[in-house]
């Protein structure tokens, strides 16, 4: 942003006389917009930083015209108010040319990143109905990773929203992955090894497809392809091991995502935070303790096995990642009050047997009050 206003500023001097004002006059109102959309999260905030820019060339403007001397009022108020408007102008043009210019180039703005994190989506409702745990486990992922993004710097938004839609292409076939098998049937017990690791592998490509096909945004696209980097498959290339003829028989270049790694800050925390996720569900007593040790050995595994050699985490960014990690898992697995159970239903029955119920101010004609006892069948299959 920086960059291409002082670019456009150079460009716009040099076809003039006097270069110097309008240089400046350039730089400072791109500087301002540039400064105004930084953190820009409402489209309506595009008109807001038009009015800053638009504020800025009023002053540079009278500050120009009082240098040269002698000057007219008149001169003076065609240029502030040539200057207000200029500023309104561009953030009027910002805000209609801003989703033509996000569906064109096919990238996600932060503006268009708080828009897919709507959960209103239409891919996020499908997803929470076809695939609950899938669409359960994302949205602890994007907390996750929303915690983790502050903390090192990287963009939260962006992350947040790839935590959300990264598992998307479970859709296609939901009860094929283990937070969607509710039943207790695992349909992987009747297909062999191979053919299961191809349709874990295929939710990489229907997720890009899926991506593509709701304009989700290439950045998103991205680390939908790069969230699992090149990681094995363990469980089916050791269970591919075990039922070979042969001892070298499954290969292990069969078994792995074909990636790309990791290229960015933001595809790193995603594959970080889905393995870490995914594994607490697996603690039987998730204590802060045992939930910091499952993290770190996790978070060193990846690190070992090279899945985060090609994007930007270092050493000092994987140390808070761990900490909001265990942050955020140490709230969902806190801790509960255990309550005393409720008064014996035999007791009570025979209180009754002594003594006759009384009358409660229940109308002649009206069924009485049911216990509250009766609401626990709700649910029951």
């Amino acid at each position: 942003g920086v960059g291409v206003a002082c670019l456009s500023a150079t460009f716009a001097a040099l076809v003039v006389d006097n270069p110097f004002p309008l240089f400046i006059y350039f730089v400072i109102a791109g500087l301002m917009g540039v400064w105004g959309v930084k953190s820009c999260r409402r489209r309506s905030a595009l008109i807001q930083t038009g009015l800053i820019i638009s504020v800025a060339n009023m002053v540079l403007v009278a500050a120009f015209k009082l240098l040269e001397f002698p000057f007219t009022g008149n001169d003076l108020l065609i240029g502030v108010v040539f200057a207000l408007g200029g500023g309104v102008l561009t953030g009027i043009l910002a805000l209609g040319l801003a989703p033509i210019m996000e569906s064109l180039f096919n990238y996600s703005s932060n503006i268009r990143l708080l828009e897919l994190l709507n959960l209103d989506q239409p891919v996020l409702k499908d997803l929470m109905l076809i695939a609950p745990g899938t669409y359960h486990h994302s949205m602890v992922v994007g907390q996750m990773v929303e915690a983790a993004a502050e903390t090192i710097g990287a963009n939260p938004m962006l992350a947040k929203a790839a935590a959300f839609y990264h598992d998307i292409g479970k859709i296609k076939k939901p009860n094929y992955f283990v937070e969607n098998q509710t039943s207790g049937e695992n349909k992987h017990e009747k297909l062999a090894p191979s053919m299961s690791s191809l349709i874990l592998i295929a939710h990489i490509k229907d997720g890009v497809d899926l991506a593509r096909k709701h304009r989700l945004g290439e950045n998103i696209a991205d680390i939908i392809r790069q969230h699992h980097g090149t990681n094995l498959i363990s469980y089916f290339f050791h269970k591919a091991q075990t039922q070979a003829a042969k001892p070298n028989q499954a290969k292990m270049e069969d078994y792995r995502y074909p990636g790309p790694r990791p290229q960015t800050k933001e595809a790193g925390l995603v594959l970080l935070a889905d393995q870490v996720e995914a594994a607490s569900r697996t603690l039987t007593d998730p204590t802060p303790a045992r939930i910091q040790g499952m993290v770190q050995k996790i978070i060193n595994n990846v690190f070992a096995d090279g899945q985060l050699d090609e994007c930007e985490l270092t050493l000092k960014d994987l140390h808070h990642i761990a900490r909001s990690f265990n942050k955020i898992l140490s709230g969902i697995f806190h801790q509960r009050i255990q309550y005393p159970q409720a008064i014996d239903k035999k007791k009570s029955h025979d209180d009754l047997d002594k003594q006759p119920p009384k009358n409660n101010g229940t109308k002649s004609g009206e069924a009485p009050e049911k216990n509250r006892e009766d609401l626990k069948r709700l649910g029951i299959v």
